[in-house]
Order: structure tokens, then C-alpha cells, then sequence
């Protein structure tokens, strides 16, 4: 990642020198606190006091030092100034910074949780309101606890300031209104307030009736709600028709997508005397996720920012990006901004649905959106319980064409990592579930592709798999999965060019991958075909250490090792093989794997041979 834009050579040189300079820097601590064997450099984490680990941990070892204490230490971004080193690991460190402010932000919540409910003293009550508010300008919650400490101490003044404060921040980061919850408590300060300190705060917040109901109650509908705003010209003269246009693409490229309903920017349309669409209006359409943005023009050139927020108990982004058109190339659109834009928010919203704290959408789609990180896993236990998931799905809706199409892929896998007693019976239920799919709902991309899949890899029909994927990407473009999914096909019909085209596309959609080594396999197998068996072994070293349960994973890194000469390192690789496949043999290997051309078995098995895997 740090070497992106260099030959494999070339980094491995400037990887040498950087670890001289870093041991250099240590001086004799050097030996104790840089780990490395073949594959792997690290840092002796054990030796070190780490402020970003330390604040996560489950308990403070400082003494005296609470979480908030210590979060004070972290108050800048993770890894600071590491930020355009390339575009590899920036994307790696968004990943990694979005994940530690989300755990720090929980823990932080869970510490003022736990005041509050322990019924603490106002002081501490509001230092740690106010360390989370420091960590989050526009985090409410917190807000609201600071406001409520400040009143129990008397400066009911300094209260109203902090509403003002964080509807400020609100409107400034978020572009959205303090919720009817915020209001209602400065509303209930303000009336206890003399009128010198009223005059001193926050100026009146108007209340509506409806604003007071309670927020807490569950949602009845199991369909997962996305609103698309009209995007914002910014000094744009006769530009307003092109930022519209370019929503409705979104919205309806987004609409190709089955997961959820897309609501579009027509219903959405700001109103004429401001840029800021209504909360209320936005609580109505009771969304789940908002799409908003705005389009700008520097030069001869477009500047299009466009970012996701998550509505489940506040505004929150979860994800942004900015891009930018020369105004020469404005029929590029849909290929540079408009796709790449709808095939990110896809994973991205399916990756938080699929978590297990979003348990509010208990219909067929929500608890297939919980099995799907479950199946990922390739962990047997948890690949079950997804099973289970998927049944319930099925019999809560049958006619529902994603549950089948998903109830089939679960079965393929199964019986790919040699789990199911039956395989025969297995693909019977998977083609069964998976032609349903396709009959339920012609036009839905994942079903097609999924289908294709199966054609490929159980029947070995080639033809009708290559026909499947292309009506996939016809119907939707812009669906990576089965980018990625239609490279295995290439692979197997000895098209390795053809599928790495396709999983650079796959990547080139969906760069942040939530579940990205599954879709690395391919480039490994890929590599094999080609004969290229050290960037095969790059890729399957990748795959093994981050689903080391997957068991396709070690095949082709066992080949290319095996074709490298490297029997030593392919070894420990053909040992746990064979504790996940205990019957596997590069016979069997060669009878079942989808090979359309015997020189693509033959060169696999010699490979597989060659490593040590056992002949029959």
C-alpha cells in the first residue's frame, strides 16, 4: 500500500531502506521492539504504552485515569500526517480511522451512560459530556447530558449556550436541525431561566406539537428507506438542471439495487428560499439513509461532493467522496461519478445493516442483511447460524427474489468448503432457490448473477453462466459483486486477462471492499492460469490470513508456492488444508474443479503436486 505506484521490486527496496532508518531510529531497542520473520514486520506493541489502545481498552491502567482522561490524548485524527502517502493505504487508514472513532465514540457514550444511570455528580457528569463533545461537536446525546448537568448546577445560562453551540455545529458539519429531543429540553431550560440569562443564551426554539411524541418506538416496516436529495449548485450560472439531473441518475442507479426503497429527488426538493432541506420533512418520509451533495465548478473543471448519513438516531456520515469531470468530458458522467457513486453506498449501507445493533428491520431483507457478515466469515459456526437466519427469511417471505437468491449462494459455499453431508442434494436446493429467484424477479442483477455463478461452478455450462452475467451487467452496471463474481467464470473458461480486467473494475466500483478477501481469491487463482505464481502467492498469503477458515483461499497459493519451488513455505499451508478438507487430493481436485481446458487443470495440479498435496 505504501509503494502503490512503484514495480513490486522498487518497493521492496524503499521497504528495506524505511526499516533501516525505523531500526537506526531506535538505536539499541531496535531488536526488542521490531518483530519480523518471513512475512510479517511488526511492532512490539507489548513493550509500548500505545494512547489509541490504551483509550480502548477495556480498563484504564492509569491510575485515577478514566476513559475520558485518556481520550483527551486522542483528541487528532489516528495516525496523524500520514495521510497522501498513496491512495492504497489512504483508503486502508479511512477504513481504520472510521472504525476507531465509532469504537471510541460507543465506549465514550457507555462511560456517560454509566453516569448517568449511577446518578453522578453534575461536575463529572459535564467534563464527560464534554470530552465526547470534543471528540464530536455534533454528537446530541452528549449535548443534551451537558446541558441537563449545567442546569442541575445552576447556570442554566451556559446551558442555553451549549444548545446554541451544538445547533451551530449541527448545521455547519451536518447541514441539519437539532432533533425535536434537543429542542424540547432547551424549550424546558429556557422556561426555568430568569431574563437575564435568557438573554444571554440561545434565542427561542420553536416546538411543534408533533416534535414532543415519543421517538423510541419501533418501526413496523422491514424495507430500508433511502432518500436522495437534489444536489446543491454552488455558483453554478444556468447549472441547476445539470445538479438535478445528475441526483435522478443517482437515485435511479441506486434504485437497480434491491436491498432498499429509493426515494427520489423530485419528492425531495429544497425549498426555494434555502439550501437546507426540512428535518421534519425528512422524519415524515421516515428515512433511514439520506444521499446529499453539491456540485461546484473551479476552471474548466466540475467538482462533485456528494456524501451518505445515517438517520437511525441522528445525522451521521458514514461515508463521502469528492470528484472531479474536466467540463470537456461531461459525457463521462455516469461512468466516472455516477456509477462509482452508487456502487459505494451499496456495500456500504448493506456493512451497517449487517451489524448486529441494527436489529430494528426484523423483516426477510433485515435478517438477510444479518446473515451476510456471518456467511463472510467462512467460519463454520457462524456460516450456519447465517443458514438459520436465511430459513427464517424464507418462511417469513417466500416470494422474496434476494432471500432466494442469497438461500442458494449460501448453499454453494456450503458445499464448496466441503460442510454439507449431501452435496448432490445441496445443489439441487441451491439451483432450486436460485432459479426461483430469477422467476420472482427478472430484473434483479444479484439473483441473475448469483445464478451465473452456479451455471459456472456446478454444472460446468460455461455458456449459460457467461449469458447470466452479461444480462446481470446490463440490468445493473454498477453492481461490483458480480464484477467480481463474473471473474471466476474468466478464470475457469482460461480467460485469466479478461478476469483481472474484471476484478480491477470490481475494484475500481467498490475500492473500500467490507469483506475484501474473498474477492481477492480470484486475483490468486487468476495469477495461477497466468502463470505469474508470485503475485498468485501475494493474493492467496492475503486471503489465508484473513479467512483462514476459507478453504479455496489455499489452493491456488499452494499451487503457485508449489510451481516457485517453495516447498518448505507451502507446507504449514497443505497441513491446514487438510484439517479443513481431510479428503482432498490433487485427483480429486483435478475431477471436480470448473476447468474448461485440460492445460489450465494440468498446470493447477502440477503445481498442487509439487507443493506436497497428496496424489490420490
Amino acid at each position: 500500500m505504501l509503494w502503490d505506484r512503484v514495480p513490486n521490486r522498487h518497493a521492496r527496496t524503499s521497504l528495506r531502506q524505511a526499516l533501516r532508518e525505523l531500526a537506526s531510529a531506535m538505536g539499541p531497542l531496535a531488536d526488542e521492539l521490531i518483530l519480523t520473520d518471513r512475512d510479517t514486520v511488526a511492532l512490539n506493541a507489548g513493550l509500548c504504552w500505545i494512547d489509541a489502545i490504551a483509550v480502548l481498552a477495556r480498563e484504564t491502567t492509569s491510575v485515577g485515569s478514566s476513559r475520558s482522561d485518556l481520550a483527551a490524548l486522542c483528541s487528532g485524527e489516528l495516525l496523524e500526517e500520514l495521510d497522501g502517502t498513496s491512495a492504497s493505504f489512504d483508503e486502508w487508514l479511512l477504513g481504520e480511522r472510521t472504525r476507531f472513532a465509532e469504537h471510541l465514540s460507543e465506549l465514550l457514550e457507555a462511560d456517560l451512560s454509566q453516569l448517568v444511570n449511577g446518578k453522578a455528580d453534575a461536575k463529572r457528569r459535564a467534563a464527560n459530556a464534554r470530552r465526547l463533545i470534543s471528540f464530536d461537536p455534533t454528537h446530541e446525546g452528549a449535548s443534551r447530558e451537558l446541558m441537563r448537568a449545567l442546569a442541575d448546577m445552576g447556570e442554566r445560562a451556559q446551558a442555553l449556550r451549549e444548545y446554541a453551540r451544538c445547533r451551530n455545529a449541527l448545521r455547519k458539519i451536518l447541514d441539519v436541525e437539532p432533533s425535536p429531543q434537543t429542542r424540547a429540553l432547551c424549550q424546558a431550560i429556557r422556561s426555568f431561566a430568569g431574563p437575564e440569562e435568557r438573554n444571554h443564551a440561545a434565542p427561542p426554539v420553536s416546538i411543534l406539537p408533533s416534535d414532543l411524541e415519543p421517538q423510541t418506538a419501533q418501526r413496523k416496516r422491514s424495507r430500508i428507506r433511502v432518500g436522495v436529495l437534489p444536489l446543491m449548485s454552488m455558483g453554478l450560472k444556468n447549472a441547476d438542471n445539470l445538479a438535478f439531473s445528475l441526483s435522478q441518475e443517482i437515485a435511479a442507479g441506486l434504485a437497480r439495487f434491491r436491498w432498499f426503497d429509493v426515494i427520489a429527488p423530485v419528492s425531495l426538493m429544497r425549498q426555494p428560499s434555502s439550501a437546507d432541506v426540512s428535518e421534519d420533512l425528512l422524519k415524515r418520509k421516515d428515512f433511514d439513509y439520506v444521499v446529499d451533495g453539491a456540485m461546484s465548478r473551479s476552471g474548466r473543471s466540475f467538482q462533485i461532493s456528494v456524501r451518505l448519513l445515517d438517520l437511525a438516531q441522528f445525522a451521521r456520515p458514514v461515508w463521502s467522496d469528492r470528484f472531479e469531470l474536466a467540463a470537456g468530458e461531461l459525457y463521462k458522467l455516469q461512468e466516472r461519478v455516477t456509477a462509482r457513486i452508487v456502487a459505494r453506498i451499496d456495500p456500504i449501507i448493506l456493512f451497517i445493516e449487517g451489524q448486529p445493533k441494527r436489529r430494528q428491520h426484523y423483516g426477510a431483507t433485515g435478517l438477510l442483511l444479518l446473515a451476510m457478515p456471518l456467511m463472510y466469515s467462512m467460519e463454520r459456526r457462524k456460516y450456519e447460524e447465517a443458514g438459520v437466519l436465511i430459513d427464517r427469511a424464507l418462511q417469513m417471505d417466500p416470494d422474496d427474489a434476494m432471500v432466494s437468491a442469497w438461500a442458494a449462494h449460501w448453499h454453494v459455499y456450503y458445499v464448496g468448503q466441503g460442510w454439507a453431508e449431501d452435496s448432490a442434494q445441496a445443489f439441487v436446493i441451491a439451483q432450486k432457490h436460485a432459479l426461483n429467484a430469477i422467476r420472482l424477479d427478472p430484473e434483479n442483477a444479484e439473483a441473475l448473477g448469483i445464478y451465473a455463478h452456479m451455471c459456472s461452478f456446478l454444472d460446468k455450462d460455461f455458456d449459460s453462466a457467461l449469458h447470466y452475467f452479461d444480462r446481470a451487467l446490463r440490468v445493473n452496471p454498477n453492481l461490483a459483486f458480480v464484477w467480481g463474481l463474473s471473474a471466476l467464470t474468466h478464470c475457469y473458461i482460461g480467460e485469466p486477462d479478461t478476469a483481472l480486467e474484471r476484478l480491477e473494475r470490481h475494484r475500481d466500483l467498490n475500492p473500500i471492499e467490507p469483506y475484501p478477501s474473498l474477492f481477492d481469491n480470484p486475483y490468486a487463482i487468476a495469477y495461477v492460469i497466468k502463470g505469474e505464481y508470485e503475485q498468485a502467492a501475494i493474493f492467496g498469503r492475503r486471503v489465508t490470513r484473513a479467512r483462514p477458515q476459507f478453504v479455496n483461499g489455499y489452493k491456488p497459493l499452494i499451487a503457485a508456492l508449489g510451481h516457485l519451488g517453495r516447498t518448505e513455505e507451502a507446507e504449514p499451508y497443505v497441513e491446514k488444508l487438510l484439517s479443513i478438507e481431510p479428503g482432498f487430493t490433487v485427483q480429486r481436485f483435478g475431477q471436480v474443479y470448473p476447468f474448461k481446458h485440460d492445460k489450465d487443470r494440468e498446470r493447477y495440479m502440477l503445481g498442487l503436486r509439487r507443493a506436497g498435496v497428496p496424489e490420490d
